[in-house]
């Protein structure tokens, strides 16, 4: 089987990996996601003779067996018919079922639990005619396989995983500049609530929020009240983002970075040495850099945040700051924002995760960008614009499009109010499209040949939205005006 993987920057070239057996596959997962996958399930497509990787998909394991048989029949689908729209039926499938043992148990023990599912996945894989080649099950630092007979390479109490870095996955991976940015748990947990005592503060802050905003935007005569929110919520908005860029928080996540996008000097490493980073920042540093982000921002400032951003028009103009200094203090604002809706706000939490989300993805992170988009879904899954992007994103398709989008309608609004757009984005938005090019998202062959197609990774499938976003780039619309209309 071989990994292909198409470096984000420079001339396009291809690193082709051959990947043999059950311990390669299971050791090649984090490199294929960008993370390593916690209590997930994944599908991975195969094409060709030789089982080049394309598509994946990847979904939180159901917790209630009675869920196991329509979620593998979802993902099979959604893995197939993704694959079919893009021209590129897969020819075979590898699962994996990643989940650490519960207190007192075992890694085969774990192995024999998921047993079922694994084989649901393999009988919705073949109703659909697609074989499943391989399917793994890795945890406890083991991984199984659910289809190898043979106990040689195979035992039946597991194998230990190769040690970090040491497999030729990993050389090849960090020879291409491919990083893993730690566990899926660890990147979610930097856009969730923390729990403590300032949780407390920041409920009764929310509280006051909606209750001197809400009748505002409800009561308003024509629209004035919601106006008026609109602007002061993209008015702080904008302090705030120029406290992130200020003089003492200069850096690879400050307005220096190269082209807005997150990324750190690598220094020189040898074949075999991988690092597990979180992009633009060192590992060690994420948690107190997350930290001292919390400290720019106050309780009462991000309730009025929070709330704000409910209405569609401010989130998709707040949406806007997706590149240059503007995204890299956005994406830091954003995650602050996440970790700040307090049960019984979580549901507000969806606004700021799919922010988070889109600006990732403009600046070239998708592991961050899907796993942002996922958590989105998880707070409601019916949040339009998250299941548009996260359909987007995982469909490989480029985000230029959709960048360009908001930049006209940026540079329309500025020229209405009498301002000049920056000069430097509007040389940038003409040079992406030719004239009378209509505006939509499209994929990177599309743009720049079938090579240099980008394959996409650690997928979460939300419900399938009526209305593909190839067909066109997601339109921020007015205020919201229900669940289904955000």
């Amino acid at each position: 089987m071989n990994a292909n993987h198409h470096e984000s920057n420079g001339p396009s070239r291809t690193q082709q990996i051959t990947l043999r057996g059950p311990a390669e596959l299971a050791d090649a997962l984090p490199f294929v996601l960008g993370f390593h996958p916690t209590d997930s399930v994944v599908l991975v497509a195969l094409h060709g003779e030789h089982g080049r990787f394309g598509g994946r998909v990847r979904l939180g394991i159901p917790r209630s067996p009675r869920e196991w048989a329509s979620t593998a029949d979802h993902l099979a689908e959604c893995l197939v018919e993704g694959g079919a729209r893009s021209g590129a039926r897969p020819d075979g499938i590898v699962v994996f079922l990643c989940q650490d043992p519960a207190p007192g148990e075992t890694g085969r023990r774990v192995m024999e639990r998921l047993r079922p599912f694994a084989q649901r996945l393999r009988t919705a894989c073949g109703a659909l005619d697609i074989p499943v080649y391989e399917a793994l099950c890795i945890t406890d630092g083991l991984y199984f396989s659910y289809c190898c007979p043979d106990q040689r390479c195979c035992p039946p109490d597991g194998t230990p995983l190769a040690l970090n870095g040491t497999s030729v996955m990993a050389a090849a991976a960090t020879y291409a500049g491919v990083q893993v940015r730690g566990t899926q748990r660890d990147m979610e947990a930097r856009l969730k609530p923390r729990g403590g005592p300032r949780d407390e503060e920041q409920r009764a802050a929310l509280d006051a929020a909606a209750a001197a905003i809400v009748p505002r935007i409800v009561e308003g005569a024509e629209d004035q009240g919601r106006q008026e929110v609109r602007e002061a919520t993209l008015g702080l908005a904008r302090e705030i983002l120029r406290r992130f860029a200020g003089p003492g928080r200069r850096g690879p996540e400050g307005p220096g970075a190269a082209g807005g996008r997150v990324a750190a000097a690598a220094p020189a490493r040898t074949p075999g040495q991988v690092r597990s980073v979180l992009p633009g920042r060192p590992a060690a540093s994420t948690a107190s850099g997350d930290a001292a982000d919390d400290g720019l921002v106050t309780t009462e400032e991000a309730a009025a945040l929070v709330l704000g951003l409910q209405d569609r028009v401010t989130r998709d103009r707040a949406a806007e700051w997706m590149e240059g200094w503007e995204g890299t203090a956005a994406l830091r604002l954003w995650r602050v924002l996440a970790r700040r809706c307090v049960p019984p706000y979580q549901e507000h939490a969806a606004a700021p995760l799919t922010l988070a989300g889109w600006t990732a993805w403009s600046m070239g992170d998708e592991p961050t960008a899907r796993v942002a988009l996922g958590l989105a879904l998880d707070a409601d899954p019916e949040y339009v614009f998250a299941r548009l992007l996260h359909q987007a994103c995982n469909e490989g398709l480029d985000p230029e499009s959709l960048r360009s989008c908001l930049r006209d309608e940026r540079d329309a609004r500025q020229a209405a109010d009498g301002q000049a757009p920056p000069s430097s984005r509007r040389i940038r938005m003409r040079a992406g499209r030719r004239p009378g090019t209509a505006s939509s998202l499209r994929r990177p062959e599309q743009r720049t040949g079938k090579n240099d197609r980008r394959t996409t990774a650690g997928v979460r499938p939300g419900n399938p939205a009526k209305g593909r976003p190839g067909s066109g780039a997601p339109r921020p619309g007015g205020p919201r005006g229900s669940r289904s209309g955000r």
